[in-house]
């Protein structure tokens, strides 16, 4: 029976593919690192009080990168090139979803509304990114090579999450409730689209590794292709709701590191 766990059972218990997996997590981890990084650099003297925090942000996506390297080398792995149509962050970027990189490599400080943008990207895709982590939770918070990474990076996505929502709020009571909200949804039907076309091409690329047959191959796309319609059709409003999270002040203290 062809299941979530069963397929991502399939792709950690091969060494290339596990190998293609990790890399391309750690890729996306890295680069968020770098644009949290440079955001920290750059906020607006405004709201200079919010750099700390961002600066955790990007302090945590290097860990996870850290991490997935870790696991490569446990196995003696080394990582691969990010196929380009598998690069998440890359093809968001393309279709002009978040700050640009040319932007943010100019020492010229960023304006509240691009600190406005930076937050309502990453409350979309750290929404994405936290329900990835809450499956692999599901099924591998108990693997013993796993699972401490699998827990420690599922908080860290959820601490992210709450952090987003948080200052959303924030910038939406200080009068930019409207601009947040056309620019969630701008990157909430961006992001849906991006997901499914490096979803189809992570599958297509496992399948060439795993060999699987015609059949399961269209099975897994039909299902990748069957989320987009939903998230299409009224599933992408989970991203764009804002609401004060249990988890206050989530990213208030230093990063926790993974020894």
């Amino acid at each position: 029976m062809l299941s979530a766990k069963s397929l991502f059972q399939e792709i950690i218990d091969n060494d290339e593919s596990f190998r293609l997996f990790c890399s391309i997590a750690a890729g996306g981890e890295s680069q968020g690192g770098w644009e949290n990084g440079r955001i920290a650099a750059l906020v607006p003297e405004s709201e200079r009080g919010l750099a700390p925090r961002i600066a955790r942000h990007g302090a945590d996506e290097d860990k996870h990168g850290r991490i997935f390297h870790a696991l490569m080398k446990k196995r003696g792995l080394e990582p691969v090139p990010v196929p380009a149509e598998a690069d998440y962050t890359m093809l968001l970027e393309k279709h002009g979803i978040g700050l640009a990189h040319d932007r943010l490599r100019r020492d010229e400080r960023l304006s509240v509304r691009d600190i406005v943008t930076y937050l309502a990207h990453s409350r979309v895709t750290e929404q994405r990114a936290s329900e990835q982590m809450v499956m692999l939770r599901k099924y591998f918070a108990d693997d013993p090579t796993l699972g401490r990474a699998v827990k420690m990076i599922s908080n860290d996505e959820d601490n992210h999450l709450a952090y987003c929502h948080e200052e959303l709020l924030r910038f939406a009571y200080a009068g930019h409730g409207r601009a947040i909200q056309r620019i969630l949804r701008e990157c909430a039907l961006a992001e849906i689209a991006v997901y499914r076309d490096v979803g189809l091409a992570v599958m297509d690329h496992m399948g060439r590794v795993l060999g699987w047959s015609k059949p399961k191959a269209a099975a897994l796309a039909a299902g990748i292709r069957a989320v987009y319609a939903y998230e299409r059709l009224g599933g992408w409003r989970r991203m764009v709701s804002l609401r004060m999270p249990e988890r206050r002040d989530a990213l208030g203290g230093p990063a926790v590191e993974f020894a």
